[in-house]
C-alpha cells in the first residue's frame, strides 16, 4: 500500500499558476528580508529561508512532467528546510529572534 505523503510529494508537478505564486511569495520575503536589513541595519533570517524555501517549491513546481523525482525531491528539501526553521523558532528562538 503506498503512503499517501509519498504520493503528494512525488506528484508530477502543478505547472505554471502554481510555481507563479510560489516565486511570488519568495519574491515577497526576499523584499521583506531586504527591506529589514535596509531600515534597521540587520534583519531576521526567518525571512531568507523562507524565501528559499518558498522558491524551491516553485522551482519544483515549474519542471516539466517527466521530472516527478526531481520534483519531489525540490519538494522534500523545502519542506525539511521549512521545518528546520520552525524548529529552530521553537527551541532555540535566540538563533532566530537575535538576543533579547
Amino acid at each position: 500500500m503506498p503512503s499517501r505523503i509519498e504520493d503528494v510529494v512525488f506528484s508530477e508537478p502543478s505547472g505554471r499558476p502554481t510555481a507563479f505564486v510560489m516565486f511570488a511569495g519568495s519574491l515577497a520575503m526576499l523584499s521583506i528580508y531586504v527591506y529589514f536589513d535596509i531600515i534597521h541595519d540587520g534583519s531576521s533570517i526567518s525571512s531568507l529561508i523562507m524565501a528559499i524555501g518558498f522558491a524551491l517549491s516553485g522551482f519544483a513546481e515549474s519542471l516539466s512532467t517527466e521530472r516527478q523525482r526531481m520534483a519531489g525531491g525540490l519538494r522534500l528539501t523545502a519542506i525539511l528546510l521549512l521545518l528546520g526553521l520552525i524548529s529552530l523558532t521553537i527551541f532555540a528562538p535566540e538563533v532566530i529572534l537575535g538576543p533579547r
